[in-house]
């Protein structure tokens, strides 16, 4: 296996904010960086040396990415399968085009970690209101999720009686869907896995996570779990990681039920929200670390250095009457803001996050909502 060194170049397939945080840590460590978007003024554009803009299917546009980079990696996974071949073929795809083609269709991600033992929630894959129908009827409550995106919140429904099944398959309007019986939660929680071209594995300690409508509010780590909560949700994702063949990074969402098994929610073979604290609090940050995983360096130290949360800044606290209040958030003890450089804040967009350390995972958490608080009251930010 090669090595690629700084110097070279990294080919993002993804412009959008995680790309831009890779991309930083990218150019930190030395690399040139190359970026494909299909929005011109996407937020790595000014962290790129070369920048295309195209559509995720123009495989001609992936193809010209690769010719110029030395390995291409993602920020996003919903990418057309001939796209991500078509890179492969001039550069290395970290991860490959297997992995993705497993992880974004949601009916192809359960099934294959139900196949190969992974534990799961009871699923039902429904192709008409009819299946549905009679999936709820078997299951009783169900969120019922489009196969493909359907991120944060979108492109989903929560259904509790069979007689609303039916709507919620015609309001999704997807072909396939997912329908997934309601759990009894204890926590959400996730464990990021970096994996190298020569099955080098390090796995993050667990975040604990919480989700406002299907967007993910705040996370934090330490996430406060118990030793064996911590041993098994790292077994599962490293057996993930390794039998999927990951190279670069693969995040595991997963639910704590109230009896104390963990369960699979859904992967993410790509740097993640839950894991921006990991800039604040690890020895690596999530995107070093992916920059290290796709060029084949030595994996860095996941261990927590202190605990640290993030919280979410969605498009509505630039909404209100009033500016957010910047200024007041980051007065707090430990307090950073992270904005993304979108020039557009709609109504649940992903804007920016504020980071907060402390002396415990409570402090940090309490930090951060603190925070937030100050800097959305005014505007029609959602508090906590």
């Amino acid at each position: 296996m090669s090595v690629i060194l700084p110097g070279s170049t990294i080919g993002f397939l993804g412009g959008g904010q995680l790309g831009r945080m890779a991309a930083m840590a990218a150019r930190t460590m030395g690399y040139d960086v190359h970026v494909l978007d299909p929005e011109a003024h996407c937020p790595a554009r000014p962290l790129a040396s070369q920048t295309i803009t195209a559509k995720w299917s123009d495989g001609d546009a992936a193809a010209r990415l690769a010719e110029g980079s030395d390995v291409v990696t993602i920020e996003i996974e919903q990418i057309p399968l001939h796209s991500l071949e078509a890179a492969q073929r001039n550069a290395p795809l970290r991860p490959g085009p297997s992995v993705l083609w497993t992880v974004q269709d949601r009916a192809r991600q359960k099934e294959w970690l139900r196949d190969h033992g992974f534990p799961l929630g009871p699923f039902a894959v429904v192709r008409s209101a009819e299946e549905t129908e009679a999936a709820v009827r078997a299951m009783g409550s169900c969120i019922v999720k489009s196969t493909h995106g359907g991120y944060d919140g979108r492109g989903q429904a929560r259904v509790h009686e069979v007689e609303r099944a039916a709507a919620a398959w015609h309001g999704i309007g997807a072909p396939v869907c997912v329908a997934e019986q309601f759990l009894s939660l204890d926590a959400e929680l996730s464990v990021m896995v970096a994996r190298s071209p020569n099955g080098e594995m390090r796995a993050y300690p667990p975040a604990r996570n919480h989700h406002t409508h299907g967007v993910l509010t705040w996370s934090v780590i330490p996430g406060g779990f118990d030793d064996a909560i911590v041993a098994r949700a790292t077994e599962i994702a490293c057996g993930i990681a390794e039998t999927l063949d990951v190279v670069g990074l693969i995040a595991v969402e997963l639910f704590l039920l109230a009896d104390g098994t963990l369960c699979v929610n859904e992967l993410a073979p790509r740097p993640h929200n839950t894991y921006h604290h990991s800039e604040r609090a690890c020895v690596t940050s999530q995107f070093e670390q992916l920059i290290r995983a796709v060029c084949g360096l030595p994996l860095g130290d996941t261990d927590v250095v202190r605990p640290a949360a993030i919280y979410n800044l969605l498009g509505e606290v630039w909404s209100g009457p009033t500016a957010p209040g910047i200024q007041d958030a980051i007065a707090q003890p430990g307090v950073r803001v992270h904005l993304y450089g979108k020039r557009e804040a709609r109504p649940g967009r992903k804007m920016g996050h504020l980071s907060a350390c402390g002396d415990s995972s409570d402090l940090a958490l309490q930090r951060v909502i603190d925070a937030y608080r100050r800097m959305a009251s005014g505007t029609d930010g959602a508090l906590p």
